[in-house]
């Protein structure tokens, strides 16, 4: 066959909709989109590693909260959903989206051997006329640099024999406004044919597609978008810290200030930052910039604010308990409310409720957590001492039993109701308290 061959003829079978697509990892970001490939009409196998989540798909259920089972159940009922842990079937794949892991190390760097691994594997079963897409966040220059070099050791090469592209995903779990197909998609690829084929697939299960020139610049769009919104939530976390030591609210400030109708948007204060993108991503750029001799001063400010924010937390719950109580916390009791990163979701990926927890038990107070979307701590790399902790049930008289009540993450589900009629001190990161107008002298915000 020749290039061009290759390429029309993957093109046609995307067009047809007779592609079968790959997704390799089944978490929050390949999750959702594999059935969204499927409803869109197309074969798919999905990809992990562990065999308990092929066996949940496989029988039907969802084992992340924010997919519904019913939408997992759809895509096996259509006979074109097989979740499996064989990776020898990445060979019977037209399309291979990766949707892996990229953490960073202790050092903050980045760590792509998730990546890398992943880009190995394909290598094994690598044929002409596959497209290979990366939806995994990194920085400018991963899709080219490590990703290809990897498939091209086969001695294949990208944009003659197979397509190589990079689409950032752009999930928000718990979004009730926007979902998978909705989002508008970025898309890049290694050449012409690659960005054709990229538009093809993407451009079948979504509504719009964003093409770009290259696959850098796509990459660069994604960290740029993280960034954005660390830089503004690291600004409105020092500005908190402002405000308070003037006796000023700064939820009031901004929701007066988010009144005007251009030149701002409403950025919130928290007690740390959560999740898989906005407190990994930046730190990519810096590193990559370090080739360059070029410092990042903003975002690594930005990060230490937003890294200073759960120790903040834990200095105005000891001086709570001290002017409130008149006991240190060293010898309190303390109740926080939510261990997932944000509202409404069982997502755990770096919350800060983690670090506020083990800062707590560092300086000898003892914590227990309420959380209705999480009810024990999964076992995690960093936090692996609090592995198998049970949510403490949120009633009259457990409330009575602690010292304080630390709100680390604002559920829907939660009764704060409760908490404001027995909870002896509220230390209020989320303002859920006001937002409720449960407004107290009990209640402390930080």
């Amino acid at each position: 066959m020749t290039a061009v061959d290759h390429h029309a003829s993957l093109l046609s079978k995307l067009n047809s909709r007779q592609a079968r697509a790959g997704v390799v990892g089944l978490g929050y970001v390949g999750l959702p989109l594999a059935v969204a490939i499927v409803r869109a009409g197309f074969s798919v196998t999905g990809f992990d590693v562990d065999p308990e989540k092929v066996t949940e798909l496989s029988s039907g259920r969802s084992y992340i909260s924010t997919i519904p089972s019913e939408g997992v159940a759809e895509a096996m009922a259509t006979g074109r959903f097989q979740p499996t842990d064989d990776f020898a079937k990445l060979g019977d794949c037209d399309v291979i989206v990766i949707c892996v892991p990229t953490p960073l190390t202790k050092y903050r760097e980045p760590d792509l051997r998730f990546v890398e691994e992943t880009g190995r594997t394909i290598a094994r079963t690598l044929r002409p006329g596959q497209l290979v897409a990366l939806e995994s966040t990194t920085y400018p220059g991963t899709t080219d640099e490590v990703l290809k070099p990897l498939l091209e050791a086969t001695g294949l090469k990208s944009g003659v024999e197979f397509f190589l592209g990079f689409s950032p995903e752009r999930e928000d779990p718990g979004n009730a406004h926007f979902e998978t197909v909705t989002i508008p998609k970025v898309i890049a690829g290694d050449g012409p044919k690659a960005l054709e084929l990229m538009s093809a697939f993407y451009g079948a299960v979504v509504k719009q597609v964003v093409p770009v020139s290259t696959n850098a610049t796509a990459e660069a769009a994604k960290i740029t978008e993280n960034i954005f919104r660390a830089v503004n939530i690291a600004l409105v976390n020092e500005l908190k810290v402002v405000f308070d030591a003037m006796g000023v609210d700064i939820w009031e400030v901004v929701d007066a200030a988010k009144t005007k109708p251009f030149g701002y948007m409403p950025f919130y204060p928290g007690p740390g930052l959560g999740g898989h993108c906005i407190p990994i991503d930046p730190f990519y750029l810096t590193w990559k910039s370090r080739e360059y001799d070029l410092p990042t001063r903003f975002i690594e400010l930005a990060g230490e604010i937003n890294t200073a924010m759960p120790r903040y937390v834990v200095e105005r719950l000891a001086e709570a308990l001290d002017r409130r109580l008149g006991i240190a916390l060293s010898r309190s009791k303390v109740l926080v409310i939510g261990l997932a990163y944000k509202k409404n979701v069982s997502d755990v990926r770096e919350s800060p409720s983690f670090k506020l927890i083990e800062l707590i038990e560092e300086r000898g107070g003892r914590v227990e957590f309420h959380d209705p979307h999480v009810p024990t701590v999964p076992s995690t790399r960093e936090h692996a001492k609090l592995s198998g902790r049970a949510s403490t049930p949120l009633t009259a008289a457990s409330l009575e039993s602690f010292d304080a009540v630390l709100i680390s993450t604002d559920h829907d589900a939660v009764d704060y109701g409760l908490i404001a009629e027995h909870a002896k001190v509220v230390v209020d990161t989320r303002n859920a308290m006001a937002r409720r107008d449960l407004r107290s002298e009990k209640v402390v915000r930080a």
